[in-house]
């Protein structure tokens, strides 16, 4: 019998997939629940394996090829005998499945498995893969470094970028190199001979005139950006007093916790009081969500965006929250978020206070109800109670609404309970 191998949905979003590499050829022997390939989605690489066994007869999409969801990819047949079978009637259909004149051919469909846990890597030998993001295989191949010789020091003995860069300096000649990602953990290294270069290589210029394609990340998010165009939409104001929650920052900083995890337990903490400002339209009415699932947007080093979420941010205590969110924004630098990681959020908060920017409108997310937009926290001249003037540190924030649902007295609501949390009972998101 021969089986068809089709391109996975490894989103709810994704509408096609770019495959990265083929980790069997043709010809191979292929075990049930063993990676086939690897398949990059909307935001991330992944493993796909095989539902079958038997042998990778033919690749009808070879590798940095992209197909629709849904589409043959590879034909698996069962026995060696059939591979000339399988072989013909891709020759024949094309990327069609095969043909029902042939008594081998299914009758229906099966798409293949997706493991749990995505990765990016390239293959040194087919029992004996490397773990490697894809920046770090494109550098090693600019710069002549065997990958096969590193030993990672990203998370699960993950090659990243900073691995091969250090290799370079001690073993490769001068090249050009594409840009280099900072690394999320870095391992001691021997110190550089001093004829290497002792900084990274500039970033390759674009050519006047030079058209780049997107990529498979670019094309969702285009896709979102579309799809946000047809909700009505309007934005709400609020200035927020931050003195309190600053110092607070300060004391928790030693144990890890960040202002970015401060703030979204505070959002999570006054959604609980605000489910409508946690809901979604749906094409029948309104769906309240079970959880409150907060996405923080997250800059990638390729100039993507990404949005990790933190489940249940509202019930789950702010220590486990800082962990959560360091490890989050560890593998989203590296795209091993397993998609249910970056899909998920209910709410989304977009902070582009820690670059400078005052205030900032933010487009809303497809499936969700509000985002939040965090300007810098910068100390302002304002009056206080007793008709003097004085200093506070003062930060901006814009939320966007979906107006089919969330009306403006239901915004300024939310946002007046969130001020007053954030400047009068910070100490309470430690509880």
């Amino acid at each position: 019998m021969i089986h068809e191998v089709f391109m996975p949905a490894l989103s709810s979003t994704m509408t096609e997939g770019k495959i990265v590499e083929w980790v069997k050829a043709p010809g191979d022997r292929v075990e049930k629940g063993e990676t086939v390939l690897i398949v990059e989605s909307d935001k991330a690489d992944m493993d796909v394996e095989s539902f079958y066994e038997g042998y990778l007869a033919t690749i009808i999409v070879p590798a940095g090829g992209n197909a629709p969801v849904g589409e043959a990819i590879a034909l698996i047949a069962e026995t060696e005998a059939e591979i000339e079978v399988a072989k013909q009637q891709a020759a024949g259909a094309g990327s069609a499945a095969a043909t029902p004149a042939t008594p081998a051919a299914t009758a229906a469909p099966e798409p293949v498995a997706v493991s749990p846990e995505p990765v990016a890597a390239p293959t040194a030998t087919r029992s004996d893969r490397l773990v490697a993001s894809p920046r770090a295989k494109k550098l090693a191949k600019s710069l002549g470094v065997d990958l096969g010789s590193l030993t990672g020091s990203g998370p699960h003995g993950r090659i990243v970028a900073a691995d091969v860069e250090a290799a370079a300096g001690v073993t490769a000649k001068p090249a050009i190199a594409t840009p280099v990602a900072p690394a999320v953990v870095t391992a001691p290294v021997a110190a550089p001979v001093a004829t290497a270069p002792a900084a990274p290589a500039p970033t390759p210029a674009i050519a006047p005139g030079q058209f780049v394609p997107y990529s498979t990340f670019q094309q969702a998010v285009v896709r979102n950006m579309e799809a946000s165009l047809n909700v009505p939409v309007y934005r709400v104001g609020y200035t927020i007093t931050t003195d309190a929650i600053d110092s607070l920052a300060k004391q928790l900083k030693p144990k890890g916790v960040t202002i970015t995890v401060l703030l979204a337990k505070a959002v999570a903490a006054t959604l609980a009081k605000h489910p409508l400002l946690n809901a979604r339209v749906t094409e029948t009415g309104v769906q309240y969500n079970e959880a409150i699932n907060v996405a923080i947007a997250v800059a990638m080093d390729d100039g993507g965006l990404l949005t990790p979420v933190l489940g249940r941010a509202d019930q789950t205590d702010l220590y486990s929250l800082a962990r959560n969110w360091k490890d989050l924004v560890a593998r989203s630098r590296t795209k091993q978020l397993k998609p249910e990681e970056y899909t998920t959020g209910t709410f989304t908060l977009s902070n582009l206070g820690m670059f400078g920017v005052d205030r900032f409108d933010a487009i809303l997310p497809p499936g969700t109800g509000a985002i939040l937009a965090i300007g810098a926290s910068k100390p302002t001249l304002v009056a206080t109670a007793d008709g003097l003037f004085g200093v506070k540190r003062q930060m901006q924030v814009n939320l966007t609404c979906d107006h089919r649902h969330i009306y403006g007295a239901h915004a300024a609501a939310f946002l007046k309970d969130l001020a007053d949390l954030i400047e009068n009972r910070p100490e309470s998101l430690t509880l």
